[in-house]
Formats: structure tokens, C-alpha cells, sequence
């Protein structure tokens, strides 16, 4: 590789870095913009959780075949692209498959690895193309899934593919000049999944052969760089990086477990004579109930955001949603994502006082599908990376009802008969046992 080839590539290298980088300030910074919340206790519980979730894909094998396939793709993508380590170090220092000095007769062996995975990689995007845009997976469709959402799965599906031909034909094209004493390209022995392309390149000249090398050389790596700022800027496979965090601070807590409002919880204490109000304690400034906007959520409900995979596990699997109400769980998140995109880019251009006259609540998702949930948890339970779209439900629904007084009418009575009765019904509690009466 010659010294214009090194710089381009350093180049090519550094705008990748550094177009990542920024972007991942972005996130972070829009992730920033939720409100604090403790999830940092139980440090073994939640990398217990990250290994099984986010790695090991528990929750995936309750359908054992689609699992495989898809821990093939994942673990395609984490373990070929190691070898994208060895790439880049031979495009800076201009050499030719630099581990092959420390690894010797292993060499061969770690790229047939590598290439069995590469294989299973097409294989399972194969398939999942196939059930996307033959078999027509009813999961796959919904009115949140828009031309693009389906398109942005084609376009990553294909690109893997196409990475992953490129690396094969690459090292079919390697193994042959270095039978023939091509110069530059050192012996390292054939390689399992690649010599069966082998044939269909003997008949090529080695200048050609050094062309499709190459050409598979800095197509693989160019496509892993635009892949990786495709991923960043655009995708929703950003989960491929963010279902690690996103399942390290998911919730410990059983999933009927709700998050109190402190003031509210010590408004009731203080009216029960639970709690005794201290004299010297300043006033706190009364903050908004429930969520209307991405600023009113949690760090962790707007890191769920970009974490959502867009799978529509939790749609098949939410019974409001089975049953022909409009909401979708997995909506819900894309509207959140969306809408934090939105302030995000927002104040970056305005600053901290950006206001756009719209909110999360209302522009985006509607009152008929925050009231359409049953709040079973089916939706938190399907999700692969431990996402909870019911929490956000939950806090638009506390500002609806307690910011805007807004609740339907059965449930102001609810309200009332809990308040005066002690249970959603209207009677006595001291009624409450008749019922044993008219037993025998």
C-alpha cells in the first residue's frame, strides 16, 4: 500500500472517528435533557442483566430459530469486525495481514472463524429479508412503520451482506496471489469458507486478482466506516451499541412496580399524619405532574428511546393494540425518539430556551392511546433490550389527569370512591365483608 493509499486511509479513518464522536455528544446530550433518577444500585444485578440481555439475548429464544439467526447476525457483526482491528492497523502502517507474525499456524484458523460467522451473517439476512419483504411478518407493519423505517432495515440488511461478500472474495483473492508468490502478499495458508470462491478467481491474472482484492479491501472497510455513521446518524440499529447501557440500567424492580411523585407521596403522608412537617425545611417549588414533553421523562425513558430496536415485539404482544386500538408501544418510543430529535436540534440552534409550540403529548402521541393501555406490562415484558414504553405512558397520563384534569368520567369516579371509600366501588368499608353473609 503506498504512501498516498496510508493518508487517504488516515484520512478516511479520522472523519469516521470524528463524525461518530460528535454525534455521540448529540445523544448524550439530548439523553441529558431527562430528568435525574437513581440507576446506579445493584452494580453485579444489572451487568448480570447486560450479559444476558443485551449479549446473550435471553428474552430472544422464546422463538428458538429466529434467536439463532439473530445471534448469528449480532454475534457476525461484534466478531468479524475484530478483524477490522487488523485492517486498520495494516491501512495506516501500509502492511499485509500484520497478525500473522504473532499468530503463526493459528492465523489461518482465526479467519475461518471469522469467515463461518461471516457466512452465517448472509445466511440469516438472507432469511430476514425474505420474512420482511416476502412473508410480510405482520410485526413488521404498523402505521409507525412509514417507508423508511422499512426501508432503513432493507438498506442494513443488505449492507451486511454486502460487507460480508466483500470479505470473502477479499480472501479468496488474498489466498491465490499468495500461492503464486504474488509480491507483498505473505503465506499464510488457505482459509476454510473462502477457498470454496477460490475456483471461480484461479482464471483471473494476478494484476486482476489484485484488483478485486483491493477493491474487497477498501470496499469491506469503507462499508464498515459508513456503516458505523449510518448507525449513529440515522438507524435504528444505534441499538447494536446502546442495548448494552440500556439494559445495565433498566429497572430491578417487579414490573408492577410505579415510580411515586415525592411531592404528592409526601403531600399524602403529611395528610395522614404519616410524616411530621418540619418548620425549617424552605418551601419546594412545585414542578409539573406526569410528562407532557421529552424534558419532563427520565435519562433512562430517553435512553430507551434510542435503544428501541423497532422489533414491534411489544405491539404484537399489547392486547389494546390486538384488539384494534390505536396504541403501539413500539410507537410510543419512535414518537419519543422522534420528538427528542426535534428539541434536541432545536436547542443546538436556539439554545437552552428553544420553544417550538409543540409537545410530545398532543403533536405526537395522542390522548386515545395513552388511555387505550391496559397497563398489563405484556410490552415491557416482550422487549428483547428491557426497554418500558409503559412508563412513558404512565407520566403522560399523570399530566393529562392531573395538570389538565382530563380523566374520563368512570375514572373520576374511581378516584372519588378510593378517596372517600377506600376502593374503587361505592360502599361503606364497613360493608365490605357482607358478602360473607350469604354463604352457608
Amino acid at each position: 500500500m503506498g504512501y498516498l493509499s496510508q493518508l487517504f486511509f488516515l484520512i478516511l479513518f479520522s472523519g469516521t472517528i470524528l463524525v461518530i464522536l460528535k454525534r455521540i455528544r448529540d445523544i448524550r446530550r439530548n439523553i441529558n435533557l431527562g430528568k435525574a433518577t437513581n440507576r446506579y444500585e445493584k452494580r453485579g444485578e444489572r451487568i448480570k442483566n447486560m450479559v444476558l440481555m443485551a449479549f446473550g439475548q435471553k428474552k430472544m429464544f422464546h422463538k428458538p430459530i429466529v434467536a439463532f439467526l439473530h445471534l448469528f447476525v449480532y454475534l457476525g457483526f461484534l466478531i468479524v469486525n475484530i478483524e477490522i482491528l487488523e485492517i486498520i492497523i495494516d491501512g495506516l502502517l501500509g502492511s499485509h495481514r500484520i497478525f500473522l507474525s504473532s499468530l503463526g499456524s493459528f492465523y489461518p484458523v482465526f479467519i475461518s472463524i471469522f469467515e463461518f460467522f461471516a457466512v452465517a451473517v448472509i445466511v440469516s439476512c438472507a432469511i430476514f429479508l425474505i420474512r420482511r419483504n416476502i412473508i410480510h411478518i405482520r410485526r413488521f407493519s404498523g402505521k409507525e412503520m412509514t417507508s423508511w423505517p422499512k426501508t432503513d432495515a432493507n438498506i442494513i440488511l443488505t449492507a451486511e451482506i454486502l460487507l460480508m461478500l466483500a470479505f470473502l472474495t477479499m480472501n479468496a483473492s488474498d489466498t491465490i496471489l499468495q500461492t503464486r508468490g504474488f509480491g507483498g502478499y505473505h503465506h499464510t495458508g488457505a482459509f476454510f469458507f473462502s477457498s470454496f470462491l477460490a475456483p471461480l478467481l484461479t482464471g483471473f491474472s494476478s494484476e486482476t486478482l489484485r484488483t478485486i482484492e483491493r477493491f474487497g479491501w477498501w470496499f469491506h472497510i469503507m462499508g464498515v466506516f459508513s456503516f458505523a455513521i449510518y448507525v449513529f446518524q440515522n438507524s435504528k440499529h444505534l441499538h447494536i451499541f446502546l442495548a448494552f447501557p440500556n439494559t445495565y440500567f433498566a429497572q430491578l424492580k417487579p414490573l408492577g412496580y410505579w415510580e411515586n411523585m415525592p411531592s404528592v407521596t409526601k403531600e399524602v403522608k403529611l395528610m395522614l399524619n404519616l410524616e411530621t412537617p418540619d418548620p425549617n425545611e424552605p418551601a419546594s417549588e412545585v414542578g409539573r405532574f406526569g410528562a407532557k414533553d421529552v424534558q419532563d421523562l427520565s435519562w433512562k425513558n430517553l435512553l430507551d428511546a434510542y435503544a428501541c430496536t423497532e422489533c414491534g415485539r411489544c405491539t404484537s404482544n399489547c392486547p389494546a393494540n390486538i384488539t384494534g386500538k390505536k396504541l403501539s408501544p413500539r410507537k410510543i418510543m419512535m414518537d419519543t425518539r422522534d420528538r427528542l430529535e426535534e428539541v434536541g436540534k432545536g436547542m443546538q440552534k436556539n439554545g437552552k430556551d428553544f420553544q417550538d409550540g409543540k409537545a410530545l403529548l398532543g403533536d405526537y402521541i395522542t390522548d386515545e392511546e395513552i388511555m387505550a393501555c391496559t397497563t398489563c406490562n405484556a410490552c415491557v415484558e416482550a422487549c428483547p433490550v428491557l426497554i418500558n414504553p409503559l412508563d412513558i405512558i404512565i407520566q403522560l397520563r399523570r399530566y393529562k389527569i392531573m395538570e389538565e384534569a382530563q380523566a374520563p368520567a368512570s375514572w373520576n369516579t374511581m378516584f372519588a370512591n378510593i378517596e372517600n371509600n377506600f376502593a374503587p366501588w361505592k360502599f361503606s368499608p364497613t360493608d365490605r365483608a357482607n358478602w360473607k353473609e350469604k354463604l352457608d
